[in-house]
């Protein structure tokens, strides 16, 4: 009897579906693409401000879904490859039809093999994070680190000459050549081994949180008074972060072989008769 109460409440449970809560992260992830499609649209309409709106508004609701689904526990494989998906056309496939129509269509097939090399780049970038997460055995501190540069924010660094001519009009950084030189090399760091920084390597203290607090309320403030400005300085400041993140990087791999030396060594050593 009991047994039978068990099964129908279950058989219940699965007709009822999952609970709103459960689709809060893939309605954030279907945001996310949609502001990415609609970036798309912008750009062909030559609306060059608001496509890259579009872009960054995607970056932001795209660094929310993740979280979400893990505060409410509501993870799941469904999620992860609606969220890579996303992430092809936000950060991919968007920035690469909005830079070719903003200039590199200037330099023919050359710039159209530009935006293809990005798009690809960034595809391969999101395979590869998805398959290295089904690696077994990974050491707990290599989650403090990316593999080369996350999909969002190869998207937004590639768009800087973009912002730079709203503010700054004309000059090297629309030029054509520029901006494929710039793009490949965006494109080049994505799919690097190069480790960078995911954010869960920053641990404050107490007494950093107020000044921390401080600087997001100026960053904020930049925004809406110089927002290209400050998104471009952001993505040159991510740049510049890269140096110490390999040094962290080679610190923690350090520690780890020094501790797996020390193990073999406390192997090997006989027992001691005292």
């Amino acid at each position: 009897m009991m047994a039978l109460r068990r099964h129908r409440r279950l058989r219940t449970r699965a007709l009822r579906g999952p609970t709103i809560h459960a689709l809060i992260p893939n309605a954030l992830t279907v945001l996310g693409l949609s502001l990415g499609l609609t970036a798309i649209r912008f750009a062909f309409q030559g609306r060059w401000e608001l496509a890259v709106g579009a872009i960054i508004a995607a970056a932001i609701v795209d660094g929310l879904d993740g979280r979400v689904a893990r505060i409410l526990k509501v993870s799941t494989v469904f999620g992860a490859e609606l969220d890579s998906l996303s992430d092809f056309l936000c950060f991919g496939v968007a920035p690469a039809i909005l830079l070719y129509l903003w200039s590199l269509n200037a330099i023919g097939g050359l710039g159209w093999a530009v935006a293809l090399v990005f798009a690809v780049c960034i595809a391969l970038r999101l395979a590869r994070f998805n398959a290295s997460l089904a690696v077994p055995d990974r050491p707990a501190w290599s989650s403090y680190f990316f593999t080369g540069m996350p999909a969002p924010s190869a998207g937004g660094i590639a768009l800087i000459p973009v912002m730079l001519s709203f503010e700054l009009g004309q000059g090297f950084w629309t030029s054509p050549a520029y901006v494929a030189v710039h793009t490949v090399a965006v494109a080049l760091l994505a799919i690097s081994t190069i480790p960078i920084y995911s954010g869960k390597v920053i641990k404050l203290r107490s007494e950093h949180v107020l000044p921390v607090l401080i600087l997001v309320g100026l960053v904020f403030a930049a925004i809406v008074s110089a927002p290209w400005y400050t998104f471009s300085a952001l993505g040159v400041a991510f740049v510049a972060s890269i140096p110490f993140s390999i040094r962290s990087y080679r610190r923690f791999r350090r520690r780890a072989l020094e501790a797996d030396m020390g193990d073999s060594d406390t192997a090997a050593r006989p027992p001691s008769e005292g």
